[in-house]
């Protein structure tokens, strides 16, 4: 399938450390001739070792993506803005080309892991939420909710 066929959709958080970067892991691994996968946070918190593990497990290699800032991905056009956390659907920026802005908000691993007692048990709350990322991603751009914030 050509490469202009694929939606741009960016994934935005508010560091880009874990739910956007996951999103994006899984976009590439299940949605490859669908979507043109970015993420970004509002602030950049470099990628989690934690997410990055859990997604491993699932056999998504998301270890070279970047931490990256929404100005740090230039002048992309984006079809969707998919935000991912409250923080970044209260903050999304205006993009250029006025994108699809939705909301679709995930439960933030690193700090319900905060509480674990064991790694283990910390990692339990990454892979829920890998996990229903990876369902929210298969089911695109069905399940996109109709607009914005």
């Amino acid at each position: 399938m050509p490469t202009q066929s694929r939606s741009k959709v960016l994934f935005l958080c508010t560091g880009n450390s874990c739910r956007s970067q996951m999103a994006e892991g899984w976009a590439h691994a299940l949605k490859p001739f669908a979507i043109e996968a970015y993420s970004a946070g509002i602030e950049k918190h470099g990628l989690n070792p934690r997410a990055v593990h859990v997604m491993q497990e699932a056999e998504v290699d998301i270890s070279a993506q970047q931490s990256n800032t929404v100005g740090e991905l230039g002048d992309i056009q984006f079809d969707v803005v998919v935000t991912v956390c409250g923080h970044a659907d209260e903050n999304c920026p205006v993009f250029a080309g006025a994108p699809r802005v939705v909301h679709v908000g995930f439960d933030d691993p690193p700090k319900l892991a905060r509480d674990a007692e064991t790694e283990e048990e910390a990692l339990d709350h990454f892979r829920r939420v890998r996990d229903e990322i990876r369902d929210f991603v298969q089911g695109l751009p069905d399940n996109l909710p109709s607009s914005a914030s």
